[in-house]
């Protein structure tokens, strides 16, 4: 099974949330904590840079841009006030 891994940004405690393409996430079922780390069970993946010919012919129109894209955000008190932090990097296990 694919797993991905995600760095909590600093500041974020114990109490936060978890979002996966602007759904919510559930501790112990949808993730794991492992000290800065959020583990999912399952492979995420962010969209790769495009390359110049990629983007051209997104540009013209001749081809779009169907590659899988999740995005994590995490939503935390900080200093009193909300923060979110948005598009944290995924780090497939492979690349760990």
């Amino acid at each position: 099974m694919a797993r991905a891994f995600v760095t909590l940004p600093p500041g974020a405690t114990d109490s936060f949330e978890v979002f996966i393409n602007g759904v919510p996430q559930q501790r112990d079922r949808d993730y794991q904590v492992d000290g800065r780390q959020l583990v999912f069970e399952r492979e995420l993946a962010q969209e790769r840079k495009l390359g110049f010919v990629r983007w051209l012919s997104m540009f013209l129109g001749i081809a779009g841009s169907y590659s899988k894209n999740d995005t994590v955000d995490v939503t935390f008190q900080f200093e009193g006030r909300r923060v979110v932090s948005s598009g944290l990097p995924i780090v497939p296990e492979e690349q760990r």
